[in-house]
């Protein structure tokens, strides 16, 4: 699926909803902090989502319980020949790192540039856990199928 938006809603008792959308307008909720977070992630590209769905008081529902880099069709891969994508968890959490870069180095506009081996010192243990935390969500989504 290509996710075409995701909207960020608060609610009046302060939990936040997340509403993805794909380009064919089905929507997919989500209340789930992480999850909503790497939707947003996704605006404008193909992702493989996971989702159950369920009826109450007289609504029907569409949860989104994951989401994640769509699968490449074999053999349509831009990358060279022989390349394997051997970190998405890394891949990820660099992003992620690169995000809270501002909180991280405590400004979101520094006086002067953060040195490059500064900044890598300080956002590459932050990486780490991230990378860790989305390994360890796999794995735990691998033991529960």
């Amino acid at each position: 699926m290509r996710v075409r938006e995701v909207e960020e809603l608060s609610g009046r008792s302060g939990t936040t909803r997340f509403v993805l959308r794909d380009d064919a307008d089905n929507e997919y909720t989500t209340f789930r902090d992480r999850i909503g977070r790497e939707a947003i992630r996704f605006r404008g590209k193909r992702a493989r989502i996971e989702f159950h769905e369920e009826d109450r008081r007289g609504f029907h529902n569409v949860y989104l319980d994951a989401i994640g880099p769509a699968a490449q069709p074999s053999g349509s891969s831009d990358r060279p020949e022989g390349h394997r994508d051997t970190q998405p968890a890394d891949e990820s959490a660099w992003d992620t790192a690169v995000e809270a870069a501002p909180w991280i180095i405590g400004t979101r506009e520094p006086q002067e540039a953060v040195p490059p081996e500064e900044l890598y010192e300080r956002l590459h243990p932050f990486k780490e856990l991230v990378a860790d935390d989305i390994r360890r969500a796999g794995a735990e989504d691998d033991e529960s199928t």
